[in-house]
Formats: C-alpha cells, sequence, structure tokens
C-alpha cells in the first residue's frame, strides 16, 4: 500500500475525514516515462516536496531522472545537459527545474572548471520547437498593466536566428561578403555586406525552412487548443527575403491546413510589423497566442510577464515532444539563506506548481 496523504474537512457540520484518502487510494498508471530535470538552490527543495506530497502519492509514474544542477553539470562537463535533452527526444515528456548560468561570481562560488552555457540555450538547442511563455495573473496582486485582464501567450522560435549567429570583429579596411556554396551546382553565391574603412563588427546568421514550417505548425495549434487568435510579428518590410520567408510559410500553413478549423472556432490569424504590434498588445486586454521570432520572443516574454519572470510558465514543444519548466527565478537576497535555511516565497510556489499541468 502506499502512502496516501490524509485529509479531513467538514462541509455544513458533516465530517468528510478519510474519504478523498479512500478515492485516491489506487494510484494512476502512467504509461510512459517522463524526464525529470533537477535544478539548483530551493528549486530542489520545492520539487522534491511537490513530487514527495502532490506527484508520487497519486501517479505511478517512471521519471528518468537527471541532475542538472550546477555541481554535477561542472562534474561531468555538461553532459548530463545534452544527455537530459536527447532523452526528452526519446520519450517526449520533460520537466525542468530552474538551473543557474554561471557567470565569473558563480564559476568562483562553485570552483568551476568554465563558465558553463546556459542550459536551457543547449536544450533548445538540442529539442528546437517553440517555446510557449504564459503568464499566471492573479486577481489579488497588481498588474503593471490593468489592461491586460486576460494572459498573452508568446510562441518563441527556439531555433537559429542571433542565437546561432557567427560574429566576428573587423580591425582593418575590406569587404564583409556572405558566401553559399551549393552542394549540386558548385557554383557560389556571393553578396556584398559591407565595405569597411575602418574597425567594426560582422555578423551573420540563418534559419530553416523546416524549422519555421514546425514553428508555424505548433503556434497554430497551441492557438487552436487556446481557441485564441494568433499573431505573427516580423519586420518584414527591412528584412524582406528573411522576415519575409516567416511571413510566407506561416500564411501558406494557415491557408493550407489551419484556415477552416480557425473560422468554425471563431479565431483568426493576422500578421502585424513587430512594431505595431507592440503597440496593439498594449491596448488590448490580451487572450491571444503572438507568434514571434527567436530575438524577439525572448524580449517581449519578459514584457508580457510584467516585469516579474517568477510568475511565467514555460513549455518546449517539439513535434511531439513537450518540455516543461520554469523560468529563472534566484534572486540574490535568496540565494544568500539558501546554504542555511529553508526560504521561499509563495510566488516560486506557483511558478513551479503550474509546470505540472
Amino acid at each position: 500500500m502506499h502512502f496516501v496523504p490524509h485529509f479531513r474537512f467538514r462541509v455544513f457540520g458533516y465530517n468528510f475525514e478519510g474519504a478523498i484518502t479512500r478515492f485516491y487510494r489506487a494510484r494512476i498508471k502512467v504509461e510512459n516515462p517522463v524526464v525529470d530535470l533537477d535544478g539548483d538552490e530551493m528549486t530542489r527543495i520545492i520539487w522534491d516536496k511537490i513530487k514527495s506530497t502532490l506527484i508520487f502519492p497519486f501517479i505511478d509514474v517512471d521519471c528518468k531522472y537527471f541532475d542538472l544542477g550546477l555541481p554535477n553539470r561542472d562534474r561531468t562537463n555538461d553532459q548530463v545537459t545534452i544527455e537530459g535533452a536527447e532523452a526528452i527526444k526519446k520519450y517526449n515528456v520533460g520537466i525542468k527545474c530552474a538551473t543557474i548560468t554561471p557567470d565569473e561570481q558563480r564559476v568562483k562560488e562553485f570552483s568551476l572548471k568554465k563558465m558553463w552555457l546556459s542550459p536551457n540555450g543547449t536544450i533548445r538547442n538540442i529539442l528546437g520547437g517553440t517555446v510557449f511563455r504564459e503568464p499566471i495573473l492573479c486577481t489579488n496582486i497588481p498588474r503593471h498593466v490593468p489592461g491586460w485582464t486576460k494572459p498573452i501567450v508568446i510562441g518563441r522560435h527556439a531555433h537559429g536566428d542571433q542565437y546561432k549567429a557567427t560574429d566576428m570583429l573587423i580591425k582593418e579596411d575590406g569587404v564583409l561578403e556572405l558566401v553559399f556554396t551549393p552542394k549540386l551546382s558548385r557554383v557560389e553565391e556571393r553578396v556584398k555586406v559591407f565595405e569597411f574603412t575602418g574597425g567594426g563588427i560582422g555578423m551573420a546568421m540563418y534559419n530553416t525552412d523546416e524549422s519555421i514550417y514546425g514553428f508555424a505548425r505548433s503556434c497554430f495549434e497551441y492557438a487552436l487548443n487556446k481557441k485564441w487568435p494568433l499573431y505573427l510579428s516580423t519586420k518584414n518590410t527591412i528584412l524582406k527575403r528573411y522576415d519575409g520567408r516567416f511571413k510566407d510559410i506561416f500564411q501558406e500553413v494557415y491557408d493550407k491546413d489551419y484556415q477552416k478549423k480557425f473560422e468554425d472556432n471563431k479565431i483568426w490569424y493576422e500578421h502585424r510589423l513587430i512594431d505595431d504590434m507592440v503597440a496593439q498588445a498594449l491596448k488590448s486586454d490580451g487572450g491571444f497566442v503572438w507568434a514571434c521570432k527567436n530575438y524577439d520572443g525572448d524580449v517581449q516574454s519578459d514584457i508580457i510577464a510584467q516585469g516579474n519572470l517568477k510568475f511565467l510558465t514555460t513549455i518546449i514543444v517539439r513535434c511531439l515532444s513537450v518540455l516543461s519548466h520554469t523560468s529563472h527565478c534566484f534572486e540574490l537576497k535568496l540565494v544568500s539563506h539558501v546554504h542555511c535555511r529553508t526560504c521561499i516565497g509563495p510566488r516560486c510556489h506557483i511558478s513551479l506548481s503550474q509546470q505540472d499541468k
């Protein structure tokens, strides 16, 4: 017999002690494994408590555990992060706690071998897909944008662009070019970027049709599931080919597979320029999905969270794979206490509990 928490409550004078306990005596069996990516400091403590009191007593699930705590990432040379991401690709579902991305101070504090990369970034690069971020609205907590009475969900394209770009420092006069060498025709394409007459900087970035098609479909499916309208924002007036490709693919997928479904649910899809979309979002009452390119999604997620990432839930959707994780919520004033005693605010409890959905 598995341990099940005991409940006792009274309604209109009637004693319901033990009723829920008897109802939940048989645990719910989960057929497929779930990847469990543990985190750092207080999130480890909270997540362990949530599992032991709210999950395992009621659910029989095979958890594939990976310790993404900073000391273990350092011991394994960050291999544990890669193995965790590959496990999510295999089992299709994962839950990740907040982790520390080390800076110079953390390298000294933990005596790290090097300044390891963000585990979120590593996992996103392996999984690809779309990051959906949604704020948690509480009626008793004032909002900086009071007009947002419903959440705004950011769908961030978690592939390429600035996050996989190659940049360089220019130290002398010269010409910067983009060169594409095809495998079949062997005829190089050269595009002049800029002719430098002094020092400067340069950058090249990319994306793929396959990834953009996947991004579009996941956004349309997510909007259908929420029964909310979908907006895509780009700057195609400036990046006519790069951002224009996002716009064209989204429109193609919508016209071919989703227009009738959206109309049946009385929702819609629309493309807007990023600056116009920001203005419209501020004037709206929320209740829509906002598809953003990688960098735009990174910035706008903090905006829709109204500056408080502790009230932001995050999932990564990649084909059939889903990773749920909390946003970073390590505060210096909290971290300074964690090594000597357990202290945490209720906001982190809310954020961690939301990921279990």
